[in-house]
């Protein structure tokens, strides 16, 4: 069962700073991350989804290569590879895995502006939480939504607030 922690930062980059302190310690295999999101909420009150795979351009390259493939048996490889391209960044962009975006969003609009929020979905628990919270200690931030237990929830939030 995938754990989902959502934490709100007053600054506008400080969200983005923490998702890569999560993505070194996933290369360090403390965390399984199944998707990190970033929502910025720009001074204007514009809400922006900073994803961690864009999955239009991945369906436009793996389209445009069996586009070609396909292209290639019936001797019109540009053509295939167009039409590939085409129809897999259109299944990209309608592809949505991960967190909810509709979810995101809302979330995101009652954010103050000028700042940002960090959507976090754990796979599995941590190995070692006591080093993932030693790494995130004092990053600030308050936890606004999360499935985790309100024990485990206030740990973190010690944590946050170093």
């Amino acid at each position: 069962m995938s754990t989902l922690i959502v934490v709100g930062y007053q600054d506008i980059h400080k969200a983005e700073e923490v998702r890569l302190q999560l993505w070194k310690l996933q290369r360090d295999y403390l965390l399984d991350l199944e998707d990190a999101v970033v929502v910025v909420k720009n001074d204007n009150g514009k809400v922006k989804l900073h994803q961690a795979f864009n999955l239009t351009s991945a369906g436009a390259i793996t389209g445009g290569f069996w586009g070609s493939l396909i292209g290639l048996i019936f001797l019109n490889p540009l053509l295939g590879l167009a039409v590939g391209a085409s129809a897999g960044a259109v299944s990209g962009a309608l592809t949505d895995v991960g967190i909810n975006d509709d979810f995101m969003e809302e979330l995101g609009a009652t954010l103050t502006p000028g700042s940002s929020a960090l959507f976090v979905l754990l796979r599995s628990p941590s190995a070692a939480p006591d080093k993932v919270l030693e790494e995130l200690k004092g990053t600030g931030g308050t936890i606004l939504k999360t499935s985790l237990s309100h024990e485990d929830e206030a740990k973190i939030q010690a944590a946050l607030n170093g």
